[in-house]
């Protein structure tokens, strides 16, 4: 098996090895006119600065947290390390992310002054540098510490909380800035004055554009960083700690989930070089092709793995199993791209309803978000009934190790294509950034005639791995919370029934947890918005010239202000996160802390879901009617659908994908202190 990690690890180091080609070629591209530089260094140091200190923040928390796991008798200081290195492994994933991005934009919009399929190489090369150095990255980091620890994934426990935390606080306090940024620059731009979207003489639009780094970047790269490691974990632990499992495939079923990652990392490499326009000029396409080959080269290298791996008689169990999670990948983003995307019904009747004024437009955008959650959760629904059915000898049958496994298989499977999922998603804030840029720096119509389709399917794109991200943390989820209950199962808490009260009080407060964490991020955004309205108004009236064209405005004052208030807001909804299952399991008991995990994942993903896909469809309709639909730019159709976006900002940015992070803080943290928790109860 020592030979077999050596594998995994060598997929990692070509995945680090190709983000380091790709970005010394990026980085030689011409970055344009003077103008665009300039513009493009005040959205770098505004990025590198929120994020700098956002994590100056969080770093204060995981110090603390650190010293109280070292402390605590029953953790100690393997889980301490652990929990440090996961922490600071999802923050340079978030810089890492980042980091390109904030240099492939301004050549992305460059290039798009030669052509359009110029314009999509970069920013998709761009955006694969964060998704497979992300995937990259992780399975290194878990390698090793497999190592480590001699094999035992149970003690990589703290390395997951690690990274779930900070992507935590990176989701929030990203998705709070971002949306603060935007909500606040559409307000005072489109609405009261009447100028257009990234129009320089704006002093919100460089904090608008710095929005899209630190939070569909940074925040979105911890994110997944933490799905993937915390999907890839909970897998490991259920085979070593499912007696049935261990004793049967041992070691072998440990590894197998990353053998799973490491066949996808390599698939990925050779999907990034299929994403290309064809003759069509469908940019989509392109991106989907890849998705396709990465897809197919995975599949075959599941087979081989699972082959290699586990005994002959469970290969074609797993393999189905895993082949699952990719199915499931196409569905979730079959689905969402039906919801969010512009040729199709729900947007164009968003787009509709804005005819009859803002009213109609929310409404009916809210009526799609809503409805999308259904067939998402029996996309999800489905998987796990098949999977388990496959490995547990039927879906009636008793609860089942196999079966077990069998879901964490597919949901390892699904996740391992997070380095082309994530490639696809980083290219939507790039061409946002660059066609931003274009904007400000006055380049011609035909640029932005490029630049504004590449944004549009980029918009698309972070709807459709939003979903992604959601449909993951609730197969990860699931997969943890199994891993749970065989713990605390062990330890004599067998009852967790729903006639328990323990277990429906549990139930309750975590449905209810995710509608009360969100709570706290829509205010937020509407604070930070509030914030940027107020410093614009205040600049136009000290500087009456900037709308003339005569006086510059301060952008940094604005970068300032959000960053400000951003982090202030910040603090509790992370709180919420880590508090409430401590609470719960120290009050209550383990079986009211089973039934919350249930109940955060139930009412969690459906929210989500709806937020996210609703709020896209909602910005979507908005650039339907900017395309010349229905009176076009400037018409009424068209102020109504910025309102309707603006609170789809609010909820596909910011509270919809911290709702990710949320249900594996959660889930990790009752992982991590069961064992206390259960002592307590049986004092």
């Amino acid at each position: 098996m020592l030979n077999f990690i050596y594998f995994v690890i060598a997929a990692a180091v070509i995945a680090l090895l190709y983000s380091v080609v790709q970005t010394v070629s990026i980085l030689r591209k011409e970055e344009g006119t003077d103008r665009m530089i300039e513009i493009a260094r005040a959205i770098q140091s505004g990025s590198r600065a929120f994020l700098n200190r956002q994590y100056s923040t969080v770093a204060m928390f995981a110090i603390i947290i650190t010293a109280v796991i070292a402390l605590v008798p029953q953790l100690g200081w393997k889980e301490a390390v652990g929990f440090a290195v996961g922490a600071a492994s999802s923050a340079v994933a978030g810089y890492a992310s980042m980091n390109v991005s904030i240099r492939a934009n301004v050549r992305t919009a460059n290039a798009a002054r030669r052509s359009l399929k110029d314009g999509l190489s970069v920013a998709f090369r761009g955006g694969s540098v964060t998704g497979i150095t992300i995937v990259g990255f992780a399975v290194v980091g878990l390698s090793v510490l497999f190592i480590f620890y001699n094999g035992n994934p149970v003690d990589m426990l703290g390395y997951i909380f690690g990274a779930s935390l900070v992507s935590l606080f990176a989701r929030v306090g990203g998705g709070i800035y971002t949306k603060g940024a935007d909500v606040g620059a559409d307000l005072i731009g489109k609405v009261e004055v009447g100028i257009p979207e990234d129009d320089p003489r704006n002093p919100a639009v460089i904090a608008d554009n710095v929005g899209d780094n630190v939070g569909d970047c940074a925040g979105m790269g911890a994110d997944v960083f933490e799905s993937y490691v915390v999907t890839l974990v909970a897998t490991m632990v259920l085979a070593y700690s499912l007696p049935a499992v261990f004793s049967l495939l041992g070691s072998r079923g440990v590894i197998y989930p990353l053998g799973i990652a490491a066949v996808s990392i390599i698939a990925s490499i050779i999907g990034v070089f299929f994403v290309r326009l064809g003759r069509s000029q469908k940019i989509m396409n392109a991106l989907y092709r890849g998705i396709f080959v990465t897809a197919v080269i995975a599949a075959v290298g599941f087979y081989f793995v699972t082959s290699y791996l586990l005994p002959a008689r469970y290969v074609l169990d797993f393999f189905v199993d895993a082949i699952i999670g990719i199915i499931v990948v196409g569905l979730i983003m079959g689905i969402t791209d039906y919801y969010t995307d512009t040729p199709f019904r729900p947007v164009k009747s968003i787009a509709r309803a804005s005819t009859t004024g803002s009213g109609t437009n929310i409404i009916t955008g809210l009526g799609w978000g809503l409805q999308s959650s259904f067939l998402q959760t029996f996309t999800i629904v489905g998987a796990l009934l098949i999977s388990y059915s496959i490995t547990a000898g039927g879906i009636g049958s008793a609860i089942s190790d196999f079966g077990l496994f069998g879901i964490g298989v597919t949901a390892a499977a699904m996740l391992s294509l997070t380095g082309m999922i994530i490639s696809v998603d980083a290219f939507g804030p790039i061409t946002d950034n660059a066609g931003g840029i274009a904007e400000m720096a006055g380049l011609p119509d035909e640029v932005r005639q490029r630049t504004d389709p590449l944004d549009a399917v980029g918009n698309t794109t972070k709807a459709v791995t939003k979903g992604y991200a959601v449909g993951s943390a609730a197969l990860g989820a699931l997969a943890l919370f199994a891993a749970y209950y065989a713990y605390i199962s062990s330890h004599g808490f067998t009852s967790l029934q729903i006639n328990n009260p323990l277990v429906l009080t549990g139930l309750l407060i975590g449905a209810t947890l995710p509608f009360f964490f969100t709570s706290f991020l829509m205010g937020a955004v509407g604070k930070a918005a509030q914030a940027i309205v107020i410093e614009v108004r205040n600049q136009f009236k000290r500087k009456p010239g900037i709308l003339q064209g005569t006086e510059k405005p301060d952008y940094g004052k604005c970068v300032d202000v959000v960053t400000k208030e951003a982090l202030r807001q910040l603090a509790v909804p992370a709180t919420i996160g880590v508090l409430s299952p401590l609470l719960v399991g120290f009050i209550l008991g383990p079986l009211a802390l089973g039934g919350l995990l249930i109940g955060v994942v139930l009412s969690g993903f459906s929210l989500a879901i709806m937020m996210t896909v609703g709020g896209a469809a909602w910005d979507n309709a908005k650039k339907l009617i900017e395309q010349g639909q229905y009176g076009g730019k400037g018409s009424d159709a068209h102020k109504s659908a910025v309102v309707g976006d603006t609170v789809g900002d609010a909820t596909k940015d910011t509270a919809g994908p911290a709702i990710n992070p949320l249900i594996k803080v959660v889930n990790t943290v009752s992982i991590l202190f069961i064992a206390i928790i259960i002592s307590f109860h049986l004092l």
